[in-house]
């Protein structure tokens, strides 16, 4: 167990965050970071996409989007019900149809599969699939594996990582 030095909570080991009050549990000195040598990569130029193959995604038939309130990038949720919500891993044969990688999933304690939003007749639901940091609606941690009804303009939040859900009325 890891006790949160801000609130005193007992965390199950591993946790990134405490799940009382959100304080981060491993700090900077916990952290490492190593060189990766690039030198063996031949110089390849990009390909530019076929034109015929190759549409652009607009968003005009999304259902609703997902706004990172960090980064100001909208997510847009269309044509599919349901969408699982995580970050890539290595190795990780199952992938997550929201990829929250390249927004510092890792460091803000997304789980790999963290949660799933999906579209239930005319509700919009989420589900904590089990996720070691938690999702948050509004500030409030939900149950794992309990679907919990949206509304347009909740903050969810991914462990730390915060988004607002727009929907189409």
């Amino acid at each position: 167990m890891i006790e949160c030095s801000n609130c005193k909570h007992s965390n199950l080991d591993g946790t990134m965050f405490c799940a009382e009050c959100g304080a981060q549990l491993i700090g900077k000195d916990n952290l490492t970071t190593q060189n990766i040598s690039t030198q063996q990569f031949s110089q390849v130029s990009p390909q530019k996409p076929k034109t015929d193959v190759y549409q652009p995604f607009d968003g005009s038939d999304a259902w609703g989007s997902l706004h990172l309130l960090d980064t100001g990038q909208v997510l847009p949720l269309s044509t599919r019900n349901e969408f699982t919500m995580g970050r890539v891993s290595e190795g990780q044969p199952i992938m997550p149809d929201i990829d929250l990688s390249p927004y510092q999933a890792y460091a803000a304690g997304v789980s790999r599969l963290h949660g799933v939003i999906k579209r239930v007749g005319n509700n919009i639901v989420i589900v904590d699939l089990g996720s070691a940091n938690g999702t948050y609606i509004n500030g409030k941690r939900l149950s794992p594996n309990a679907e919990q009804t949206l509304s347009h303009g909740d903050i969810i939040a991914l462990g730390k990582l915060k988004m607002q859900i727009l929907l189409k009325s």
